[in-house]
């Protein structure tokens, strides 16, 4: 496994988002595009290919960690602003989450 230096990981900025809102990716059947609320004051667009494992409707106030501070990136002609952290179990994601409901935007150490 390659390392990086402590300098490196605190460049990340972590940040518990809570989806608001999700939608199809007409001709992808692994995406959805979501709204998750980070405490900005609106919404950002994040692409997950999670659509395969979750409903629309059970990620609807889900919590999770996105990494906020990607670069954005045009995913199936929608701009990324981020990326939601899963671990992957067999190629099925599992969602990375807090252990009890925090503020939206609340920063993760």
């Amino acid at each position: 496994m390659d390392t990086i230096s402590f300098s490196d990981f605190k460049k990340l900025d972590l940040r518990i988002g809570e989806i608001k809102e999700v939608a199809d990716i007409n001709g992808y059947d692994k995406l959805y595009r979501l709204k998750v609320d980070l405490g900005e004051g609106d919404c950002r667009t994040l692409v997950a290919g999670v659509r395969q494992q979750f409903s629309k409707e059970d990620l609807i106030g889900y919590q999770v960690v996105i990494v906020t501070n990607l670069e954005s990136k045009e995913i199936a002609g929608v701009e990324s602003r981020g990326m939601l952290l899963a671990a992957d179990d067999n190629n099925e994601p599992v969602l990375v989450v807090p252990c009890k409901k925090v503020q939206a935007g609340m920063k993760v150490r």
